[in-house]
C-alpha cells in the first residue's frame, strides 16, 4: 500500500527535519558535555549538566522517535518497503539501536543532572560525564551514517526484496 503523494511528501519532510534536527541537538549536547569536562567553574559545570538533561529529554528523545516513526511510515507507505533494500533495513536497525541506547543513557543523564543540582563534585562523576560525551560522539556517528545512507541509497536488495521484485516482474503482462 502506498501513501498519497501529499502525505508521502509531508512525512518525508517531517522525517528529514526530525533526523537532521536530532543531529544538531546531539551536537549541542556534545558541546556542552565537552565544556563540562574542560574544567569550567563548578557553577557553570552544574548548569551545563542540567541543560544537557533538558536537551536530551525535551529535544533529542522526541526528535529521535519522530524520525523513527516517520521513517517507518515512509518505508511502509512507499515502494521502498521496509525489508526490500539493505540501506532501508540498515537505517531502521541503526535508528532503533540509537533510540534504545538513548533511553538507557537517559538514566545516567538524569542522575548526573540531579547530582549537579545537589552540588555533588564533578570529579566524583567523571566516569559518567565521560560516558555522556562518548555516547554523544557515537550518536553523531550513527546519525551521520543514516543521513549518508538516505542520500546515497546504496544498491542491494535483500532476499525478500529480490523475491518480491521477481514476482512483480512475472505478474506484468
Amino acid at each position: 500500500m502506498t501513501m498519497a503523494p501529499g502525505l508521502r511528501k509531508f512525512t518525508l519532510v517531517v522525517h528529514v527535519i526530525s533526523s537532521v534536527s536530532s543531529l544538531g541537538a546531539v551536537a549541542c549536547f556534545l558541546a556542552l558535555g565537552l565544556v563540562g569536562l574542560g574544567g569550567a567553574d563548578a557553577q557553570t559545570t552544574r548548569s551545563l549538566y542540567v541543560a544537557m538533561e533538558a536537551i536530551a529529554r525535551l529535544i533529542i528523545v522526541p526528535l529521535v522517535f519522530a524520525s523513527l516513526v516517520t521513517g517507518l511510515a515512509q518505508a511502509l507507505g512507499t515502494t521502498w518497503g521496509l525489508f526490500r533494500h539493505y540501506w532501508v533495513l540498515a537505517k531502521l536497525l541503526l535508528t532503533v539501536m540509537a533510540a534504545v541506547v538513548l533511553l538507557l543513557q537517559m538514566n545516567i543523564i538524569n542522575y548526573v543532572a540531579a547530582a549537579a543540582v545537589e552540588g555533588i563534585a564533578g570529579a566524583d562523576l567523571l566516569g559518567l560525564r565521560r560516558s555522556l560525551v562518548i555516547h554523544a560522539v557515537g550518536g553523531i556517528a550513527v546519525l551521520i551514517t543514516t543521513t549518508v545512507l538516505s542520500i546515497y541509497k546504496p544498491r542491494g536488495l535483500t532476499r525478500y526484496g529480490w523475491r518480491k521484485q521477481q514476482s512483480q516482474l512475472r505478474e506484468r503482462p
